[in-house]
């Protein structure tokens, strides 16, 4: 087990899982019977051809050395890990975050491989959802997703049942022929090179270094931690949750990004920006520095983007929360971003973990008893981004409406927005603590009206 994995088994408590997830929003053929969703659930939990990544969990829950290699489960109870639940009437999205947000709240077996699922029928419409929990010791958001869509095909008539936990066949997962990362050949490989790297990486340590150290002390745009001010999102958590999403059409951002001259996420930031200030605004509670979000930055090779573990950096973002102007906030999100790309830019992957480590290492001492509320915090909230499918997909025929991502809080950092995209929207997921963020779903409305904003300083129609 990797360091980096290790160390989201060793902080999780029972006030703070460590696993992320989504919420899939599917709507059946319309050939689908009343009984089409129970027999989805039958399909699946025959699919017992099970990945290795699904069939691990730490090799001794309860020594402190098991959370140093991984065990794997010969027999996976899929009854156990797949369950078939249904809402009650309405049916409404009210009713399904409610329950989303009670099983994102609770921890994973640690004696059972790390992942639960939860195929949700009786959304109105005849809708249904897929809910995915699995550790993040396990998958960052970027691996997570691609186990999601491998279970997807652009062929709305393909009714072959796949299943996220599927081992997949060598046709489907494709190879270029090269070494397999588990076999001895690959591993061999993999340690030289990253011998050669680490040598590389020490011999420009100092310049890396100095670039770091100029921007702390010379004229800069790029956030470093500590430099947040303290908000009602940096308080201690309990274990229960609140989940709301919300889907966005895709070219109304686009038309802003392309206006504005900026990034996508740079808008979607901006959205963020606008509706965390809306939202403090109207609990008195807004202060008057910016807020400064960690933005997580996937450091995954290109050509082995499905890999599993976590392969994450991360870099801190101005918000400018304390702008009334959208466009001013905007101007300073995409100054801030692009200062902090330049200072990645120029890092190796050894280097650039090691400055992530160093923004989040506080997050390590968060559950000292006194900690969080005696310190500054190093940053307001995570705001994350990860790029999902652009094309039309079904699941065993099911056309796919959107993906909600359901991430982490913690002490200290009670609310998160993670956001990716389907065939024509921008899908946004929000977790927070249930007592430190009341009236979550407002944070919705205030992201609409922050693009709602947004296009009218740009003359938008």
């Amino acid at each position: 087990m990797s360091v980096t994995d290790s160390i989201f088994l060793f902080a999780e408590t029972r006030e703070h899982p460590m696993h992320v997830g989504s919420v899939q929003l599917f709507t059946p053929p319309a050939d689908a019977g009343p009984d089409y969703v129970a027999d989805l659930y039958a399909r699946m939990i025959g699919i017992t051809d099970i990945d290795p990544l699904f069939r691990r969990r730490p090799g001794d829950p309860v020594s402190t050395l098991g959370h140093v290699w991984w065990s794997e489960d010969r027999d996976v109870d899929l009854e156990y890990h797949v369950r078939h639940s249904a809402l009650p009437a309405p049916g409404r999205f009210r009713e399904l975050f409610a329950l989303v947000s009670r099983l994102h709240g609770t921890l994973l077996d640690r004696h059972r491989p790390l992942w639960e699922m939860y195929l949700i029928e009786g959304l109105e419409g005849g809708r249904f959802a897929w809910y995915s929990k699995i550790h993040h010791s396990l998958v960052d958001g970027v691996s997570a997703l691609r186990l999601l869509q491998r279970t997807l095909s652009p062929d709305p008539d393909l009714a072959e049942p796949i299943a996220p936990w599927h081992l997949p066949r060598p046709d489907r997962a494709g190879s270029d022929g090269a070494a397999p990362s588990g076999s001895l050949l690959g591993t061999a490989g993999a340690l030289l090179g990253t011998a050669r790297s680490l040598a590389d990486d020490v011999a420009d340590a100092v310049p890396a270094a100095v670039r770091i150290g100029r921007l702390a002390v010379g004229p800069r745009k790029v956030a470093l931690p500590y430099e947040a001010p303290r908000t009602m999102f940096n308080v201690p958590i309990g274990g229960a949750r609140r989940f709301a999403a919300q889907s966005w059409d895709r070219e109304r951002l686009a038309r802003v990004r392309r206006a504005a001259d900026v990034s996508g996420n740079d808008v979607v930031l901006a959205m963020c920006a606008g509706a965390l200030r809306a939202y403090l605004l109207e609990h008195d509670a807004l202060p008057d520095d910016p807020l400064i979000a960690m933005v997580p930055v996937s450091l995954r090779p290109k050509d082995r983007p499905g890999d599993s573990g976590n392969s994450v950096g991360v870099t801190l973002c101005n918000l400018g929360t304390d702008r009334a102007d959208p466009l001013d906030r905007l101007s300073v999100i995409s100054d801030s971003m692009s200062q902090g790309k330049s200072l990645f830019g120029d890092m190796t992957a050894l280097q650039a973990l090691a400055w992530s480590g160093f923004i989040i290492s506080p997050l390590g001492l968060a559950p000292v008893p006194g900690f969080v509320r005696l310190t500054p915090p190093p940053f307001n909230i995570v705001i994350s981004n990860v790029p999902g499918p652009r094309k039309p997909l079904y699941w065993m025929g099911s056309h796919l409406e959107g993906i909600y991502p359901t991430s982490i809080v913690m002490d200290g950092l009670a609310l998160n927005i993670t956001v990716t995209n389907t065939e024509k929207s921008v899908d946004f997921g929000v977790v927070g603590g249930r007592r430190a963020v009341p009236s979550l779903q407002r944070i919705l409305v205030h992201l609409d009206e922050s693009l709602v904003e947004l296009e009218a300083a740009l003359q938008l129609p």
